[in-house]
């Protein structure tokens, strides 16, 4: 045993001597506490080593017990003080603001709630009635004890008064104001004849007399007679030819293109190059309203047709004199619509006193009117050339109505729309159209099928009351009322191209027809202000801004056979030309 701590010691002194060699610091002599319990003891000639306490030293008993004060800014304790400790009361001064209810216990937020059963619907008739009589029943006192005597908190005179009636129960008052008001008991409702029975007796019903009774059938009479002829019969149909001569000394029309006005006017190819209008070169005036619409002659553009609403139509020439050829009236509510046939031998004529007509442009003759009773609010002919025949219009009761002009009948019917249809445009070489309405969606359809195969509707989309298709045809120019002019493709898929979105005019509430450049350089578009926009095609960028009319411009036209040249027409009855 004594060679054992021998070793011991020994060894620790060795390792003493290896550790300070090792870090070559200063000598420093072992610590007589960390190596007492390695020497030997002797007690009666035997030799024992000292016992080895290894438990870290905490907080005794008695240390807790006598109420350690702790740090409410304490983070953390090296001990498990008591419930005393912990909630002790902080040193310092007295706080003069903390009321009794602050010092008062509590398990909640409003204070302290004793656990207890009570039923939700007792519960509720309770509250309730306290709430309306301001009495209830005392919660404290046990259930039992209150079966022969309750006991109320409250206005406990108003309880015994009703007998502590709770809202949940008919008492007598109650039941007499009941009756009071409406009139009866439940089972008196056959005899009950309504808020205005006093009213039924005839001496205090007014009565015109004899006289004032004959005067109100005439005029009765009279009204419905106008509106009878005017829903029944058409307007009376007459034509004013302004020029001198209808016919030139070779016996041709105002319709044959001139060939002396410096531009190939029989050519089908557009521009190479076009350019921003920069001046007013043409007013064109003669009407008495606003303008609704125009149209350029098919192909060569050499007269302008358009609609106003002083009810008139009227053709103008665009090169040479530039005057008015001939007005069309027809009609007894403004126009709204105009279209040429392929030849621009006939046109139609779309108007708010719910009739289609049909017009020859050279003669001015109405050829037939058309109606289904319901407002025309758009009008195409179809532009294949074996179905110059028919037509479509789009209408108030959101249909698009098919006629044959033939017939005079109405061929085909397209009801998918869920509000009046705005515009009508063919694409995909005239085998489909396009058609877009107030119930802001867009919908595809394919010729002489009732059925819609494709159908654009978005949370974000608005309405689109203004369509243009493009030169190339690949594109539909939309006029949404979110003041943005979107670009949807109009072959196969119908997309929206979210890299052509023109802004920065103001177009809500109005619609507004957006033209494009022949060589598909620039878009151009009237707004609210009556101002004519100049986008670029490429870029999206608002290029000019011209100042076009007093009122709205409600439709901008770029010549199909011109570089620079652009028609508007506003709500100021004017039509300009730019150059």
């Amino acid at each position: 045993m004594a060679a054992a701590a021998s070793s011991l010691v020994s060894y620790g002194s060795d390792s003493d001597s290896e550790n300070e060699s090792e870090s070559r610091s200063v000598p420093q002599k072992a610590d007589p506490d960390a190596v007492a319990h390695l020497q030997p003891l002797k007690s009666g000639g035997i030799t024992t080593l000292a016992a080895l306490n290894s438990a870290p030293e905490v907080a005794v008993k008695e240390g807790v017990e006598t109420g350690v004060h702790l740090d409410p800014a304490l983070k953390e304790v090296d001990y498990n003080p008591s419930y005393e400790t912990m909630f002790a009361p902080e040193f310092g001064p007295v706080n003069p603001f903390r009321t009794q209810q602050m010092a008062a216990p509590r398990n909640m937020l409003s204070g302290y709630a004793e656990p207890a059963h009570v039923n939700d619907f007792m519960f509720e008739q309770q509250r309730r009635t306290f709430s309306t009589f301001g009495y209830a029943l005392d919660p404290s006192v046990d259930s039992s004890s209150q079966v022969t005597t309750n006991t109320y908190i409250g206005a406990v005179d108003e309880a015994e008064k009703n007998k502590g009636q709770t809202v949940f129960e008919t008492g007598p008052k109650k039941n007499e104001k009941r009756k009071k008001l409406k009139g009866g008991d439940a089972s008196e409702i056959d005899d009950f004849l309504g808020p205005w029975a006093k009213f039924q007796d005839e001496k205090d019903v007014a009565k015109p007399s004899e006289e004032e009774q004959k005067e109100l059938d005439e005029i009765t009479a009279k009204r419905q007679k106008r509106g009878r002829n005017e829903e029944e019969a058409p307007a009376e149909e007459k034509t004013i030819l302004h020029i001198k001569d209808a016919y030139d000394y070779q016996g041709r029309s105002y319709l044959h293109i001139p060939q002396d006005v410096g531009v190939n006017l029989r050519s089908s190819e557009a521009p190479d190059k076009c350019y921003l209008p920069k001046k007013q070169l043409h007013v064109w005036s003669g009407h008495t309203k606003g303008v609704s619409a125009i149209r350029l002659f098919p192909a060569s553009g050499h007269l302008l047709l358009s609609c106003s609403m002083d009810c008139k139509i009227k053709l103008w020439e665009v090169y040479n004199e530039r005057r008015c050829v001939r007005t069309f009236i027809g009609h007894s509510k403004a126009v709204r619509d105009v279209c040429f046939n392929n030849t621009g031998t006939q046109f139609l004529s779309a108007a708010y006193d719910r009739y289609i007509k049909l017009w020859d442009t050279e003669t001015g003759k109405c050829i037939a009117p058309f109606t289904n009773r319901k407002v025309p609010y758009c009008v195409k002919f179809n532009p294949d050339e074996d179905k110059q025949s028919l037509f479509v219009a789009g209408m108030s009761d959101k249909k698009i109505v098919q006629w044959d002009i033939r017939s005079g009948e109405v061929v085909q019917e397209y009801d998918r729309h869920l509000g009046a249809v705005n515009t009508i445009t063919f694409v995909d070489e005239n085998r489909r159209f396009v058609s877009t309405s107030d119930d802001k969606s867009l919908r595809v359809w394919e010729w002489d099928i009732p059925v819609d195969f494709k159908y654009i509707a978005e949370p974000s989309m608005h309405s689109m009351p203004a369509v243009t298709l493009s030169p190339n045809g690949k594109w539909l120019a939309c006029q949404s009322m979110d003041n943005q002019i979107l670009i949807f493709g109009a072959q196969n898929r119908f997309r929206l191209n979210k890299k052509k979105i023109f802004k920065g005019h103001m177009v809500a509430g109005y619609a507004c027809q957006v033209g494009f450049s022949p060589d598909m350089s620039y878009v151009v578009s009237g707004d609210a202000d009556g101002k004519l926009n100049i986008w670029d095609w490429k870029t999206t960028k608002l290029y000019h801004r011209i100042k076009a009319h007093d009122k709205v411009c409600i439709s901008a036209l770029w010549h199909p056979h011109e570089t620079s040249k652009v028609i508007t027409c506003g709500w100021d009855g004017q039509i300009k030309l730019w150059d």
